[in-house]
């Protein structure tokens, strides 16, 4: 029901490509093509309605001849697979990006994490790993399962990551959707800058090259991702860096002059400022999942019925819960 969609996905797509051109040409820069999941396969259909939807998404990006595809944020390793396939029926020889919205454990199908990279890289993706719905260490975990099962099954492939900029330690396998305070209070779990740092510096570590973020990442916070590797990415330093806090070495005051360093930056726990905050949350855990009747999807409005089964199925769950 948004208002972008009066101009469909394809001039949606059409325009982000000519934008992504003018922004990065004549210096140059890779343009990548996105899907993710689909409603089709929520409503459990057959793998060809699902691959037909798909298809239909890269027409643009055909035309477009951009650089990759990035095939993120799946819940489920299986359609994940379908598009992989899909994309390289419809735009054979494009690199595959493969990422899925998962944690260290598995799918929300129980497919283990390690078995879901296997599946990833056996259908045909180049790169592969995890993004959004958990936070950057809990992502590089994932990531690090798939790499090993990848090496022991005796495959190649590329490492990407692209996490929260929130911490979700608390989150369970449908990460930080499942917590109380999303989508509208997620502010005080934002990440700080040298979070990002330590993010950047463990995720390189791992031999994860293709490093990123999504939902809740801030310009400064890919800066910091940019200052940690920069020696490795040629010396090349990000405008307008804090270097660890050096920019403070002018400051008027002593105390805040002393902290102009690594060490204290590094170190320091932050507070929250909210004397009665908790420091983790109860996520809800419906347990709901492709097929079952209240993520099937649909163009019209969400009618009163469908929001009562919703809220009828709440106070169900709450109910077998002890306390």
């Amino acid at each position: 029901g948004h208002s972008a969609g009066q101009h469909g996905c394809y001039g949606i797509n059409t325009a982000a490509c000519n934008l992504v051109r003018s922004a990065s040409y004549p210096e140059g820069a890779l343009i990548a093509g996105g899907v993710s999941q689909t409603p089709t396969y929520l409503t459990a259909v057959s793998p060809e309605a699902v691959k037909d939807e798909v298809k239909k998404q890269l027409k643009v990006f055909k035309e477009q001849k951009v650089d990759l595809m990035i095939a993120e944020y799946y819940e489920h390793v299986e359609e994940a697979e379908w598009h992989i396939h899909a994309i390289k029926e419809y735009m054979p020889g494009t690199p595959i990006c493969a990422s899925l919205a998962i944690n260290a454990d598995s799918d929300v199908h129980g497919v283990p994490t390690g078995e879901c990279g296997v599946r990833l890289v056996k259908a045909g993706a180049d790169v592969i790993g995890v993004n959004c719905h958990f936070d950057p260490f809990r992502c590089i975990e994932a990531v690090v399962k798939m790499r090993d099962a990848v090496k022991e099954a005796g495959l190649k492939c590329h490492f990407m990551v692209q996490p929260l900029g929130y911490w979700t330690p608390d989150a369970s396998v449908q990460g930080f959707i499942d917590l109380p305070e999303f989508p509208f209070a997620l502010e005080p779990r934002i990440m700080t800058r040298w979070d990002m740092h330590r993010y950047a510096r463990e995720a390189w570590n791992e031999g994860i090259r293709f490093i990123g973020g999504c939902c809740g990442f801030e310009p400064y916070h890919i800066r910091a991702v940019s200052e940690e590797l920069s020696e490795e990415r040629g010396g090349y330093q990000p405008a307008n860096g804090v270097k660890w806090g050096t920019c403070l070495q002018k400051h008027t005051k002593p105390w805040v002059r002393a902290r102009a360093n690594r060490e204290y930056w590094e170190t320091l726990n932050p507070g929250t400022g909210r004397p009665y905050s908790a420091s983790l949350s109860k996520p809800d855990q419906w347990g709901v999942t492709a097929g079952h009747e209240l993520v099937k999807q649909h163009e019209t409005k969400t009618t009163e019925e469908e929001l009562q089964k919703g809220a009828d199925f709440k106070t169900k769950i709450l109910a077998s819960k002890p306390c």
